[in-house]
């Protein structure tokens, strides 16, 4: 049994070729309409790691999740211009037994994002 949280992300901030610790992150559960349940909040850790969003069990239910990232705040701590005043990623969970890793790499005028082991 894991101790980690199922879904777990990681920002790296490309720009500055390091990890982007200290941006806030909040999880979401979208309903079929659309309609979104706030899950967790949490900041990256100095490794820009977020490992404890939820506790480990009960499992998240199968369906849409949204991660969103507070880009605006973290390039404004910095001194930095940027485009995007947050990034939102929708993914999907099929397979609520599996780990499910959603790293985002960062600069101040893009993003890209992928599923992560």
């Amino acid at each position: 049994m894991s101790t980690t949280s199922p879904i777990t992300t990681h920002v790296l901030d490309t720009g500055r070729g390091r990890p982007a610790s200290g941006v806030a992150v909040t999880l979401e559960r979208l309903s079929d309409t659309g309609e979104a349940t706030l899950l967790a909040r949490g900041t990256t850790d100095a490794d820009g790691r977020l490992r404890d969003l939820l506790p480990a069990e009960p499992r998240p239910q199968a369906g849409a999740y949204r991660l969103t990232f507070d880009t605006g705040a973290y390039y404004r701590g910095l001194g930095t211009e940027s485009f995007y005043p947050s990034v939102a990623i929708t993914f999907l969970v099929r397979a609520p037994e599996e780990h499910h890793h959603v790293p985002l790499l960062l600069s101040p005028f893009g993003y890209s994002t992928y599923r992560g082991s």
